[in-house]
């Protein structure tokens, strides 16, 4: 696996010469000195560019510390800025985790998801636009485009959840999409609207599963995408169009051939790659991004600066919801009365030097730093492979298909039974005793609130917050909570611009058609 993504980032380097114009904001300039007309020459080269395509979901970018592909769309924006889990004392990024940056144009954080998402697109469509002319079988030029389109229908849909409107406040899909980049150009083009760019999405994953169709994928390519990962898209983008039909109909399709993990392999780390992954990220040792990596940012073993002083941690009134015959609780550092009674630990910011700490590395000493600070409710989920923040993390796996075939079924109704017996699949390798007879409105607060719990950590939070139109609500350790003062907050739908980020200024200063 190695040798494959040192060579494929030679080839989509040179893949990216093919898109060089005036559109500097883009980085198009040539990473190797290899011929465009060499990539697309046979299906094996072009074999190699969408390889690097999945490398490119762990490189750093803009030579900024964090922005490292993938892992920052997880932890930044979908896990920190939420409302279930904090980043401990790291108050000096108040703004940025309190989302106070969605309408600064010229912010880098406004501008990462965009320039990232669209260099990924600008590649896909060079494999999209040229590999019908390679030298190869037919079906291993359609497997190839097959991954190209999933790519890209994926990026599209990651961009139109940052970018846009909620599904239901956009009149029904008139407000404005993104910019709908199907060719190798960087020209002018208009926005799209949030109905065609959702069209655009699905027309993607249709022609990706009729070209995938008979093909298969090596299991340990889990970096690949594959007639899985297609289905899987589908029903994360037809969940978040409100296209409760399609959501359930292709999430059920997405994780037939994917068991949900055993408690073990729960509580191992999220590291490493097991059969319950549908699509993940590949870090190797040897290629690591170092104090850059996922890891490194939410990793509780982490030698990184960021986890040891300031670690990952749920919430309160989350895990207080979840029994205590769930197995999935011992991932994070509940205190007892006693141990948050303790005059050793800080009342602010819930760090303990007291009993709480004597707890976290009697119990936890394999799962923690030996600098590490303990904080009250940190997590044990997340550990690096290999430091200081390295290792392989996922994109979709089996039980968000299985929550998301749940919650549309709650949206389609008279599924009640169909719902509560997803749910039981869901958590009874955790809790035995799990059972659910709840129906109707109760029913969805509970598909809800263990969709909260499962995915934890795994970039979902506001993302998914947003998409249900719920408030973000932090309450403070002296209001009941285990929130620093500075982060207990309330973020309303409505509010920082319905939680919108607004297209970055170097998108409109290079594209007339953007007002």
């Amino acid at each position: 696996m190695k040798n494959i993504f040192i060579k494929s980032l030679a080839i989509i380097g040179a893949a990216a010469s093919l898109m060089a114009c005036s559109e500097e904001y883009l980085e198009t300039a040539p990473e190797s000195a290899v011929s465009p007309s060499t990539i697309f020459e046979t299906t094996e080269n072009a074999e190699l560019a969408i390889n690097g395509l999945s490398k490119m979901m762990t490189q750093q970018y803009l030579s900024t510390q964090g922005m490292n592909g993938e892992g920052t769309i997880k932890s930044w924006y979908g896990n920190f800025t939420g409302n279930d889990g904090q980043k401990c004392n790291q108050t000096g990024w108040s703004v940025l985790w309190n989302c106070e940056y969605h309408e600064r144009s010229t912010s880098s954080y406004d501008y990462y998801p965009w320039y990232y998402y669209y260099k990924i697109i600008g590649n896909a469509n060079l494999v999209v636009y040229n590999i019908d002319d390679a030298e190869g079988a037919q079906s291993d030029k359609d497997f190839i485009k097959a991954q190209a389109l999933t790519f890209r229908a994926y990026c599209f849909l990651m961009l139109s959840q940052l970018y846009c409107h909620r599904w239901m406040d956009s009149n029904n899909g008139a407000d404005p999409g993104i910019v709908l980049r199907i060719e190798p150009t960087t020209g002018d083009i208009p926005l799209s609207t949030l109905a065609e760019t959702y069209a655009q999405i699905y027309a993607d994953l249709d022609e990706a599963i009729k070209l995938f169709s008979g093909s298969t994928r090596d299991r340990k390519n889990f970096y690949e995408t594959n007639i899985d990962v297609a289905y899987a898209v589908y029903a994360r983008a037809a969940l978040t169009r409100e296209d409760w039909a399609n959501a359930a109909k292709y999430a059920a399709l997405a994780k037939a051939n994917y068991p949900i993990m055993s408690a073990a392999e729960y509580a191992s780390g999220f590291n490493t790659p097991n059969d319950e992954w549908i699509w993940g990220v590949y870090e190797a040792e040897d290629q690591t991004l170092y104090y850059y990596s996922y890891f490194a940012y939410q990793g509780a073993n982490s030698s990184a600066g960021a986890c040891r002083s300031y670690p990952y941690a749920i919430s309160k009134e989350l895990i207080d919801l979840i029994p205590q015959t769930d197995v999935r609780r011992n991932l994070y550092l509940v205190p007892t009365d006693e141990e948050m009674s303790d005059s050793k630990l800080n009342k602010t910011s819930g760090q303990s030097t007291g009993l709480l700490y004597k707890r976290a590395f009697d119990e936890y000493s394999d799962k923690l730093y030996s600098t590490s600070l303990v904080y009250i409710y940190m997590q044990f989920k997340f550990l690096a492979s290999f430091m200081p923040g390295g290792g392989c993390f996922n994109n979709f796996r089996s039980a968000e298909m299985y929550l998301t075939e749940a919650e549309a079924l709650c949206h389609m109704g008279g599924r009640d039974a169909d719902v509560q017996k997803l749910l039981v699949a869901t958590n009874k390798n955790y809790d035995p005793d799990y059972t659910c007879t709840k129906t109707g409105a109760d029913l969805l607060t509970e598909v809800k609130l263990y969709r909260r719990f499962n995915l934890w950590g795994e970039g979902f939070d506001w993302f998914d917050y947003k998409r249900w139109g719920d408030t973000i609500s932090r309450k403070s350790i002296a209001d009941g909570g285990s929130f620093h003062s500075t982060f207990a907050i309330t973020i309303k739908p409505q509010d920082t611009n319905a939680w919108t980020w607004v297209i970055p200024n170097r998108e409109k200063d290079y594209n007339e058609d953007i007002n």
